[in-house]
């Protein structure tokens, strides 16, 4: 059983512990399969993940779990809340800890609330955003955002955050990748299939293959002189605004770094440790087969850059010129290639910026409703203060005290006005 020794309220991540989307949960044996049935706290009888009457806060369904009709505790989601939980199955050794490649990325770039499920063989990450479309489910992965509940144990793996964190970006690529990519999944089956082994590594499938052939010096002026300089500035320096976390400004880093070095890991490398985001993460063994996350990060950098810089030896400066004058005649092949190596980039970063207006704006949208319920209820007081007045033209001031209410009425318009023009400032 699940006892509040074992698992405090307190180390629960805030925004979950608060909300009143718990039940309890008691292990049986379905078809010689044991199965977590949930359980109404306090009540005893099944609880569903569809039916809020069957819920609790989590102090009750703690308490619950002290009875012998619970084994634990567990978290609802529901189309009301912004929570994504991503079950990690078979994918820990619960003697030796020890955690398969998979689920350290999907753990790392998640970068959210984690914990280790009741059977001590998988993860449970809990995270905001929205769910992407198409199937939920491949293989040990599982993404949930609504009408199912997770176990929650308290066991919080280390180095991971207590809070539950935005990670919609993250989420997305994950889901495209180990979840919806029939490609990938396919050509990693029938690589099973057919005995492939150490002789095709993860290096060689990122290779760019581009040789470059620049100092370090000439290239991070290149790069500071590029279209996008101004970007790859701050995050040289250190700057994380705009990224959800630090995990995803080395990572927006790197791309820039593997376009300009034409996918150089050595160089990449060398490069990063003297940006201000080089940390000691950088060099801490984060995956079973030893690699550290500094190496995974360049890495996936790579495979995910398309376009890589070509010098032209010609043309000393024509990588720092606008795209937007390729359309122009005379202008060569090469110029051609690094125009669209530079729209790439261009197209990546707009889209990295919808992403953020796309967040501000749900945050003025929340902010909207909440205006929009406190005018209706100073609008409902304001009529029911008229209401008790009574009608105005039958009495005077004198003797319903219609001064009062005047006063009284000015006061409510006050603080609606006061509120909206604290809003807009």
């Amino acid at each position: 059983m699940v006892s509040e020794s074992s698992l405090a309220v307190s180390g629960l991540p805030e925004g979950v512990r608060e909300r009143e989307q718990w039940v309890c949960w008691r292990e049986e044996d379905r078809d010689g399969k044991p199965t977590k049935i949930p359980v109404t706290p306090g009540a005893g009888g099944f609880a569903s993940s569809t039916e809020s009457d069957t819920w609790s806060d989590v102090e009750t369904a703690l308490e619950y779990t002290e009875t012998e009709h619970a084994d634990g505790i567990g978290f609802v989601f529901t189309d009301d809340d912004p929570i994504v939980g991503v079950d990690l199955d078979d994918c820990r050794d619960p003697e030796t800890g020890d955690v398969d490649d998979a689920a350290r990325d999907i753990i790392d770039r998640l970068d959210s609330y984690t914990e280790v499920s009741p059977s001590g063989t998988g993860f449970h990450v809990l995270i905001k955003g929205e769910l992407p479309e198409g199937r939920n489910r491949r293989g040990s992965v599982e993404l949930y955002d609504t009408a199912r509940f997770f176990t929650v144990t308290g066991d919080h793996v280390e180095q991971t955050p207590n809070r539950v964190a935005r990670r919609q970006d993250a989420l997305t690529a994950i889901h495209r990748e180990y979840v919806q990519d029939t490609e990938r999944a396919t050509a990693s089956e029938s690589e099973q299939r057919d005995g492939t082994d150490d002789q095709s590594t993860e290096t060689d499938t990122v290779d760019a293959g581009v040789d470059v052939d620049l100092e370090d010096e000439a290239l991070l002026e290149k790069a500071r002189n590029a279209s996008n300089g101004e970007k790859f500035e701050r995050l040289w320096n250190g700057d994380t605004g705009g990224y959800d976390s630090h995990s995803e400004a080395d990572m927006a880093l790197c791309c820039l770094l593997a376009f300009w070095t034409g996918g150089d890991q050595t160089q990449m490398d060398q490069l990063f440790r003297q940006s201000e985001l080089h940390r000691e993460k950088w060099d801490e063994v984060h995956y079973a087969d030893g690699s550290t996350y500094g190496e995974k990060t360049i890495e996936r950098s790579i495979a995910t850059t398309s376009e890589f810089y070509e010098p032209d030896a010609s043309d000393d400066t024509a990588d720092a010129h606008d795209p937007a004058a390729d359309s122009s005649p005379g202008v060569d092949a090469g110029d051609s290639e690094r125009s669209r190596a530079y729209l790439a980039e261009k197209n990546r970063l707009l889209g990295e910026r919808i992403d953020e207006l796309e967040a501000t704006l749900t945050e003025k949208t929340e902010r909207i409703d909440t205006l929009e319920a406190e005018v209706e209820r100073l609008t409902e007081e304001l009529a029911t203060r008229d209401r008790e007045s009574g009608d105005p033209q039958e009495s005077t001031p004198a003797d319903t005290g219609e001064g009062d209410n005047e006063s009284e009425t000015a006061s409510v318009w006050g603080r609606t006005k006061r509120l909206f023009g604290s809003d807009s400032k």
